[in-house]
């Protein structure tokens, strides 16, 4: 489609006017159409993430080919560069090597051989070093430095080739759009070039790219330094990268070392504000401290609230059932994220009926996107509130919370919401009236399935038939549970008990109806689901397991379910798979019907644990603990391949996991938690230590500065022969009454 003729006014980063000249999207990208098939996602080798900008990357820091649907720097769900490659005179540099451990930096060693330059031996030689270091905090840095080992002078030049698409990421996860913004010719001055998209929203988006030292020649897509080196000579370029909306002004130009040394000030600051786990086995403790550090890299900020995001690379947005369930294994660790989690996601919460979001009262949202593609109202998530099991899981955030920080005031602040979220459990979670929670989609652009496995076959008969709604998930009725004992301990502990008993006994009654309506006395299993019809889903899937985490099942149930979790049909070696292998549906490579997921077995382990069964669950956490260590930085992904450890040395990455995530990021924290028996009860200024385990593989484990009320409580336990002792170190602030029970 030719350009439009005229121009269109626009601003720059100081708000004076300037003129804008549209192009079409072909003449200025050499492609036309934005969506890719997220099938065809490779491996991305460099993942940064920084506040609302996430980099993806190949080895060599690049972005490329132009247009690749799985790199690119992203920005509010918006990806502003799409196109970034490094060119240097001998040809494209060799990787010798890369890694982002520390997330909000990577640091990148490359090199070119002297073939290209006269070179006197006949196997090439390496004698250009390219130190690159790419940074994200409120914009991108770039910084290479150049330097010549050949022994002379050397014409070296670099080249930078850049673009930006400024695509949804919707459409980069594959959605087809008939109608685009307007592209505009990139502005062009002596040291930085502005891309320009005004969105079918009406923002206008740049991508701002400035150069220093300035290029020997700029253009529009492309920035080359002749650099002359005389032997052990450097020289360095450095890019810096801002994504502006109309209006905005640009973040502060600052060196990239105070960059540096800020981010890593930030960082160390929120490693010591958690608390520690030290042991015997450094591979453990390096599991356990990335973890650590994953999870603050995966906060953002929204509308000037913080809140935790699912993951990396396709949900960098807050999610609520993601950050609830992050919050809940992080409250050993981190109670300050379950706190900005539950007062964003209040803020959020449903007001009215809209069948396009999926919105009701007292309901809390599923997903929340700020892309051009949203803000079109293309896609309901503005947010969107398709989620069944959010709502229950938010109640029990916050009784839990307050159960760990003994924090009333909070829990007063909270209650109007948790109240809010009771009555549409009650109302608009009852689609049928038979006192279970069902969802049924009504949105045409919304999710077939609303609880955690939400792919569209993620909730199979046996057989692979899928259920007719509206249908009732068995770990959705737990959660329920869980939200109703856990608003009767918070009514207790605000002097309410008339409303407490009634809780509890509504919590009680219905962990009844589910025992009687999901239980297979002949597979020794609870059902998946109930289907439209009420008839039970059978398929054995790892779902039932969070009944354990809620005390649903009787502990003969408990017992037998732990037999089936940990048989060989279901555990894979490395990990509880989310369906049993007997299952005609199985497949070890489908997404939600036969991998492992590290948050799924989180929850169940640490369900088994409540119910004593602390040696099974640590036998979870010994297979996710092995499966760390075959994965780069020791971090888990959201999720792997179901294949037996038997048949394979380590685990199969699945294709398109996110990395980090949040949920995976927190798996361990809760089954430690769990295996040593810890019950904090901050509204007394009490800890119980019940019956702790140490799994053969662990000598002794500290857990160091654990936050229980306005107490930090350093605890040791060692393990002597089968049994675990436990000792406490030190208490910080207020006292504490800790309780020991080895026996």
């Amino acid at each position: 489609m030719a350009a439009p003729r005229h121009t269109r006014p626009g601003a720059d980063a100081g708000g004076r006017a300037i003129e804008l000249t549209p192009v079409s999207a072909a003449e200025l990208l050499g492609y036309e159409s934005i969506a890719c098939d997220i099938r065809s996602l490779a491996v991305t080798e460099l993942v940064l993430k920084e506040n609302r900008y996430f980099l993806l990357t190949d080895a060599a820091g690049n972005i490329s080919p132009a247009g690749a649907c799985e790199l690119g720097l992203f920005y509010e769900d918006t990806r502003v560069l799409s196109h970034y490659e490094l060119h240097t005179a001998g040809g494209r540099p060799d990787v010798l090597s890369s890694q982002a451990a520390r997330v909000f930096i990577s640091q990148i060693d490359l090199t070119i051989t002297d073939r290209e330059f006269g070179g006197e031996f006949t196997e090439p030689k390496n004698f250009m070093h390219i130190r690159r270091e790419q940074l994200l905090d409120d914009c991108m840095g770039d910084r290479m430095v150049f330097t010549n080992y050949l022994g002379r002078r050397v014409d070296f030049w670099a080249e930078l080739r850049f673009a930006a698409d400024f695509a949804d990421i919707f459409e980069v996860r594959g959605a087809f759009r008939p109608r685009r913004g307007q592209y505009y010719r990139p502005l062009v001055g002596e040291s930085e070039v502005v891309w320009l998209y005004r969105g079918l929203d009406g923002a206008l988006r740049r991508t701002r790219l400035e150069f220093s030292p300035p290029p020997d020649e700029l253009e529009a897509g492309r920035a080359l330094w002749r650099l002359p080196l005389d032997p052990r000579d450097s020289a360095e370029i450095e890019v810096r990268i801002v994504a502006e909306k109309e209006g905005a002004p640009s973040p502060p130009r600052r060196p990239f070392n105070e960059r540096v040394t800020a981010l890593r000030a930030a960082y160390d600051e929120w490693r010591q504000g958690a608390a520690r786990f030290r042991s015997d086995d450094d591979f453990f403790n390096a599991a356990l401290d990335q973890a650590i550090v994953d999870l603050r890299a995966l906060m953002v900020d929204v509308g000037g609230r913080e809140v935790i995001a699912a993951g990396i690379p396709w949900f960098t947005s807050p999610f609520g059932r993601d950050a609830i369930l992050t919050s809940l294994q992080t409250l050993p660790v981190r109670p300050d994220i379950a706190r900005s989690c539950l007062r964003f996601l209040a803020s959020y919460q449903g007001t009215r009926v809209d069948e396009f979001t999926e919105e009701e009262p007292g309901k809390i949202m599923h997903e929340l996107r700020r892309g051009e593609m949203a803000a079109c109202r293309e896609v309901p998530h503005t947010p969107y509130y398709g989620s069944v099991d959010a709502t229950p899981l938010f109640v029990y955030l916050l009784s839990e919370t307050v159960r760990w920080t003994g924090d009333l005031e909070f829990a007063r602040e909270l209650l109007p919401a948790a109240e809010r979220a009771l009555a549409w459990i009650d109302r608009y979670g009852d689609v049928d009236g038979d006192g279970f929670v069902e969802y049924a989609r009504r949105s045409p652009r919304g999710l077939i399935n609303q609880g955690w496995k939400d792919s569209h076959d993620g909730v199979p008969f046996p057989d692979g038939r899928l259920p007719e709604p509206p249908i009732a998930l068995v770990e959705v009725q737990g959660y329920v549970v869980a939200a109703k004992k856990g608003m009767a301990f918070l009514y207790e502990a605000l002097d309410q008990p008339a409303r407490a008993a009634v809780l509890r006994a509504e919590a009680e009654g219905l962990a009844a109806r589910i025992r009687e309506a999901f239980w297979m006395e002949d597979l020794d299993f609870f059902a998946l689901a109930l289907d439209g019809e009420k008839r039970q889903v059978p398929t054995i899937t790892s779902n039932p397991g969070h009944l354990l985490l809620a005390g649903v099942p009787t502990q003969d149930q408990a017992r037998r379910m732990a037999d089936i979790l940990l048989g060989e049909h279901m555990f894979s070696g490395w990990g509880i798979r989310t369906v049993a292998r007997t299952q005609p549906v199985y497949n070890p490579l489908s997404y939600h019907n036969g991998t492992v997921w590290p948050h799924d077995n989180a929850m169940i382990a640490q369900g088994l644990a409540r119910y004593g069964l602390r040696r099974e669950a640590a036998t979870v956490l010994g297979a996710l603990f092995d499966t760390s260590l075959h994965f780069r930085y020791h971090r888990l992904p959201e999720l792997f391949c179901g294949i037996s450890r038997g048949e394979t040395d380590a685990p199969v990455a699945y294709p398109v996991s996110c990395s980090p995530q949040a949920w995976a990021a927190g798996s361990l924290f809760p089954i430690i938690q769990g295996i040593l028996g810890i019950e904090p009860e901050a509204t007394r200024q009490e800890l119980r230590l019940v019956r702790p385990h140490l799994p053969p593989r662990l000598r002794y484990l500290d857990v160091l500065r654990l936050a229980v009320g306005a107490s930090r409580v350093s605890l040791q336990f060692n393990r002597v022969g089968d049994r675990t002792m436990a000792n406490v170190l030190e208490v910080e602030g207020e006292p504490l009454n800790v309780r020991i029970d080895v026996v």
